[in-house]
C-alpha cells in the first residue's frame, strides 16, 4: 500500500505563528503550496513582557510584533488571539498541580493537547478553517483508505512527534506540519527564511518552558506553592539534610540536592521518590533508578487502540532515544515492560509509543517498577 504525504487539494489553512523562524516558514511553505493560508498568534500570558529573555519563552509583545511582520512579509492576513485564561488553566496551573503532587510534568505536550490542536482548532474549525498549520517537525501521512497517521519527521534531529503523542484522529485530520518532511539543517530553514526575506531568520530558538522566561523553575513553583521545609531521606528513612519544597525535585535529580554527609560508598547519589504526602525526598545510588515496566494511564491514541500485547519502541523525554518495550493496555491502563532497564524514569511524564517512525499512541505515567524492587 502506498502513502502520500499530506493532502493535494489547497486548504483554508490558519498558521499558528509564535514569532519564531519555524512557525514563520511553516506558513510560508503553506501559502506558498497554494493554500489559502491566515496567519493567527495566540497571546498565551496575562502580562507577557515587551522583550523576551535572552531565547526563553515565546509569549512576549516582540514575538507578536515578529509574527506580524513576517505574516505581512508572506502575504497573509494575520490576526493575534487572547487564549490567557485557556492557557494558564490548562497548561500552567495543570503544571503547578503536577509538581505539587509529586510528579514531573511536561507542559509542551499539554500546550499541544489543550491549546493548540484543542482550542485553537476547534474556534479554527468553528470558523471555516480545513486544518491548522504549525512548525512543528513532523509527519502526517495519508494512506489509500484515507486514514491519518502521525510519523516521525525525516530529520530524527529536529522530530518534534513526541510532543504530539496526544493528538488523535480528528485533530490529526486538520493537522499541517509542512517542516516534517523536509531534511535540512537548522541552518538551512534561516538560510530559507532570509531567502523569504523573513527578519525571524536570525532570531534565536525558544527553549526550556516558555511561561518561565528567567528559567529558574523552583523559584517559579516556590512563589505559587510557598516554601515548605521537608526530610532529605535514605533509602532506610535515614535523615540527611532538608529541603524547601519537595515539589523542587525531580526523579533522577543529582545536583541541588545539599546532603552534607557523603554516600558510605563515596558515590552520587540521585532522587528515587518525592513524597508530596510527608514532604519528603529519598535519594540513593544511581543503580536505583533503573526501572523494569511502569504503568501509564490516559491514554491517547494516533489511530485505532492497540489490541493484545505488542512490541514497540518507546520515547520517554522530548530530547530522549528509544527504547525497545512490550506494551498491552488493561483495564484502560498502559502497561509497559522494557526489553532492558531504562534509567531516571518519573511519574507525570509522557511515554510515547512508536510502530517504526509511526506514532501509536501517548500516555502519562502513573508508576514504575524498579529493576531491583519496589515502586518508585
Amino acid at each position: 500500500m502506498t502513502e502520500t504525504p499530506q493532502r493535494p487539494r489547497p486548504l483554508r489553512v490558519l498558521a499558528a505563528m509564535s514569532g519564531g523562524v519555524d512557525s514563520a516558514v511553516a506558513a510560508a511553505r503553506a501559502a506558498e503550496a497554494g493554500h489559502d493560508v491566515t496567519g493567527v498568534h495566540l497571546a498565551l500570558s496575562a502580562n507577557p513582557q515587551s522583550f523576551r529573555t535572552g531565547a526563553r519563552g515565546c509569549c512576549t509583545i516582540e514575538d507578536s510584533r515578529d509574527a506580524r511582520r513576517a505574516a505581512d512579509v508572506i502575504g497573509i492576513p494575520f490576526y493575534v488571539w487572547d487564549l490567557a485564561d485557556r492557557f494558564r488553566e490548562d497548561v500552567v496551573e495543570d503544571f503547578v498541580a503536577e509538581y505539587e503532587a509529586g510528579r514531573t510534568p511536561n507542559p509542551c505536550l499539554r500546550c499541544n493537547e489543550k491549546i493548540k490542536f484543542a482550542a485553537l482548532l476547534d474556534k479554527a474549525l468553528a470558523l471555516g478553517f480545513d486544518a491548522v498549520c504549525t512548525g512543528h517537525y513532523a509527519q502526517v501521512i495519508v494512506r489509500e483508505d484515507g486514514t491519518r497517521e502521525l510519523h516521525r519527521a525525516s530529520d530524527m534531529a529536529k522530530d518534534q512527534s513526541y510532543v504530539l503523542g496526544v493528538l488523535d484522529d480528528r485533530q490529526l485530520a486538520h493537522a499541517l506540519f509542512p517542516l516534517g518532511d523536509t531534511v535540512t539543517t537548522k541552518d538551512e530553514i534561516r538560510a530559507e527564511a532570509e531567502r523569504r526575506g523573513l527578519a525571524v531568520a536570525k532570531k534565536p530558538d525558544s527553549h526550556d518552558i516558555c511561561f518561565i522566561a528567567d528559567g529558574d523553575t523552583q523559584g517559579f513553583l516556590a512563589d505559587r506553592l510557598g516554601r515548605s521545609e521537608g526530610d532529605i531521606v535514605d533509602e532506610s528513612g535515614n535523615r540527611l539534610g532538608t529541603h524547601d519544597g519537595a515539589y523542587g525535585f525531580t526523579i533522577g535529580q543529582r545536583k541541588g540536592l545539599r546532603i552534607g554527609t557523603p554516600a558510605p560508598d563515596g558515590k552520587p547519589r540521585y532522587v528515587l521518590d518525592i513524597s508530596p504526602v510527608d514532604n519528603t525526598v529519598t535519594v540513593g545510588p544511581a543503580s536505583a533508578l533503573d526501572v523494569s515496566a511502569l504503568t501509564a494511564v490516559k491514554p491517547r491514541w494516533c489511530g485505532a487502540a492497540p489490541t493484545g500485547p505488542g512490541s514497540y519502541t518507546a520515547q520517554l523525554r522530548a530530547h530522549g532515544g528509544e527504547t525497545e518495550v512490550t506494551a498491552e493496555v488493561v483495564d484502560g491502563s498502559l502497561e509497559v515492560v522494557f526489553t532492558e532497564p531504562v534509567r531516571g524514569v518519573a511519574p507525570g511524564q509522557a511515554i510515547v509509543l512508536y510502530d517504526g517512525t509511526r506514532v501509536v499512541g501517548s500516555a502519562t505515567i502513573a508508576s514504575t517498577t524498579r529493576a531491583t524492587a519496589g515502586v518508585a
